[in-house]
């Protein structure tokens, strides 16, 4: 939350917590700040842990704009949709350890939140209120995902701000990379993966084959892949694509039990322009790059049941990405117990996680209160993480003089992390590097101490 002199209130981002364990619910039902003293939300994308809680704002009293690309509305509008109706679920699920029973919000607070969004398209600076304008680069993340960028005006000086919002990947099989943008005198900066890199994502189809093979051919199994609606669903549909173009799938059936999956994926379609080079040269020859023959989408619960049922080997993509939700747990359950079955993860998972044990190599997990053996083979491939590396993290921020960047503060990661990732930034020149606490107030912009980021 930006705090200016005259007494405007911005708030970067409104997501929820998610995967920490009890600490979650505590986490989700306090902002720490009052909901009808915030003027504005710059959103930087559409994932839960960057929108989920802005129908709450919303329900406490904020009326303000919500400014983000059109993609993000799209698929804010689905995802936020989906919160409202799984929070509901919740009320009659007493197996979820996280949740209380009072939803955060209903789809009556998702309705009222939908029309305050207003569009931002990237490289347009625009002008909020007198003496604030903000532009949105494109962050390489997801479709329509965006690093935001503030040029304040007070007392006769300009200083900008930029909040990176999630940063994507330089070498992208999907989106365009990163882009440049103007120089920033305070810097928000997300650190997901700051202590770490990616495989090469070149070698994420051949990858993805050899696990297919072994599960499906020479084990006659099932290969599960908890995996997020936005953005990762349609990573992997796009890698099995190419798989299919290459007559390299052997009429291995694919599923992906996901509704919201298949909205999402609907939604990217619309969205072309974002797509980077690699997908632009397949539209070439194929107009769908999501699309191949033994692709099924179920929505039905009924239709996901039944999969609990199917004997044959197949490919069951569903949410969510950490397994901690959504129908993935149910696949997982029914088939972890069995060797011949592979849980591929592909993604990030919060530690708490049924998805963060199986990458830890938990010999057995609780799902749904029931204790279940962990038998099947479990994969991780790194390859396919939205998230930037810290490679992509410093070629992000090359575009900056560090000395000119008055301080930089880092979010969005886990404190071990962050405080490695400090360490190669300040090798990289940037002398003021910060790791904020939970509701820490800074001062910022020389002497005007009422000048406060939060």
């Amino acid at each position: 939350m930006l705090t200016l002199n005259g007494g405007t209130k911005i708030l970067l981002d409104c997501g929820m917590f998610q995967g920490m364990g009890n600490e979650t619910d505590a986490l989700n039902r306090e902002f720490g700040f009052d909901a009808t003293e915030i003027n504005y939300v710059l959103l930087s994308h559409a994932h839960i842990d960057h929108s989920g809680l802005l129908p709450k704002l919303v329900k406490e009293g904020f009326n303000g704009k919500i400014f983000c690309t059109p993609a993000t509305r799209d698929l804010a509008t689905i995802l936020l949709e989906d919160s409202a109706n799984i929070q509901q679920q919740n009320i009659h699920d007493n197996r979820r350890e996280e949740t209380s029973a009072d939803p955060y919000y209903s789809l009556e607070d998702v309705e009222r939140t939908l029309p305050l969004f207003s569009e931002v398209h990237y490289d347009e600076w625009i002008t909020i209120e007198e003496n604030v304008e903000v532009l949105f680069t494109d962050a390489g993340h997801i479709v329509g995902s965006a690093a935001v960028h503030l040029k304040i005006t007070e007392h006769g000086a300009t200083e900008q701000i930029t909040f990176s919002g999630d940063v994507g990947r330089y070498i992208n099989m999907l989106l365009k990379p990163p882009q440049e943008f103007p120089q920033a005198d305070y810097f928000i900066l997300e650190s997901t993966y700051g202590d770490s890199l990616h495989e090469p994502i070149f070698n994420t189809t051949d990858r993805l084959m050899d696990v297919i093979f072994n599960t499906c051919i020479n084990k006659g199994g099932k290969l599960i892949i908890p995996s997020f609606s936005v953005g990762r669903t349609q990573e992997l549909l796009y890698f099995l694509n190419q798989l299919s173009l290459e007559k390299r799938l052997l009429d291995i059936p694919v599923f992906v039990d996901s509704p919201l999956g298949k909205a999402a994926t609907e939604i990217v379609k619309h969205y072309p322009t974002y797509f980077g080079d690699y997908v632009q040269k397949v539209l070439e020859t194929d107009d769908d790059p999501f699309d191949f023959p033994g692709l099924h989408f179920t929505e039905k619960v009924y239709e996901s049941i039944l999969l609990k049922n199917k004997k044959e080997p197949c490919i069951i993509i569903a949410a969510s990405g950490m397994a901690n939700a959504g129908r993935v747990p149910h696949h997982i359950a029914n088939n972890i117990e069995h060797s011949k079955n592979t849980i591929l993860i592909v993604g990030y998972c919060d530690p708490q996680t049924l998805g963060g044990e199986l990458m830890r190599n938990a010999k057995q997990v609780t799902i749904f209160g029931q204790e279940h053996n962990v038998n099947a083979e479990v994969v991780v491939m790194r390859s396919m993480s939205a998230h930037g590396d810290y490679d992509d993290l410093t070629k992000f921020l090359s575009c900056q003089n560090p000395a000119l960047i008055k301080k930089l503060f880092l979010v969005h990661g886990e404190y071990n992390v962050q405080s490695e990732f400090m360490k190669r930034l300040s090798a990289k020149g940037f002398t003021d590097v910060h790791i904020p606490s939970m509701h820490e107030v800074c001062g910022l912009f020389g002497n005007h101490s009422e000048q406060e980021v939060a």
